[in-house]
């Protein structure tokens, strides 16, 4: 079994880079496990004060449930993956059956955060790109995606994004095996990663 963690900040091309390289891989060899489905559940926090939950900061997420459920994965056991509402900040009662593969990709901003999941992990990969150009992705995803105005997107970026990606995320590029500058529009190194991936596979 072969667990990559795919890490970056956010809007930096970390989906593109794993689509692509899932896009080259039968459905039967690669499985996809994303940080964001284990966010903690927030039902208990009043809905008005659910928009004031730092969603950047390592504080978050489910270590805890995320820790067990690679181990097991790599164990050979099967896993009911959370499913994560970011309309209503809740975990949802259904989960997502996930069998093991041979290849396990964990994708999110942090995951190359916590020691113990970069211990069971066979390939650590940092997705970088510019800070400006981060902007503009996040700019375009949340004003034409997620209905936010121009200003609120400007602002939480100031106040949040920024900072918790200098703090959390920046510092993590130190564990990575690979850097991939330029996101989803490095073909080389997609390239590079999936030729690795199939190496291991063949072998």
């Amino acid at each position: 079994m072969l667990i990559i963690g795919i890490a970056g900040g956010t809007g930096s091309g970390k989906t593109t880079v794993v689509k692509k390289i899932m896009e080259k891989l039968s459905k039967d060899e690669v499985v996809l496990l994303p940080l964001d489905s284990y966010y903690k559940d927030s039902s208990h926090v009043p809905v008005e004060k659910r928009q004031l939950i730092n969603f950047d900061h390592p504080n978050a997420f489910d270590w805890d449930l995320l820790r067990s459920h690679i181990a097991l994965l790599r164990e050979g056991k099967c896993i009911e993956q959370p499913v994560y509402d970011f309309l209503t900040c809740t975990r949802q009662p259904e989960t997502i059956h996930i069998e093991p593969r041979n290849v396990i990709i964990f994708e999110g901003i942090m995951s190359l955060y916590d020691k113990e999941i970069r211990d069971m992990m066979d390939l650590k990969v940092f997705v970088d790109a510019d800070p400006d150009e981060r902007l503009i992705r996040n700019i375009e995803r949340d004003v034409v995606s997620r209905g936010r105005t121009y200003q609120d997107v400007m602002e939480r970026y100031t106040r949040v994004l920024k900072p918790m990606h200098e703090q959390f995320i920046e510092p993590t590029k130190r564990y990575a095996d690979l850097i991939v500058p330029q996101g989803g529009h490095n073909k080389v190194a997609i390239k590079i990663l999936t030729m690795y991936v199939k190496k291991h596979l063949n072998d």
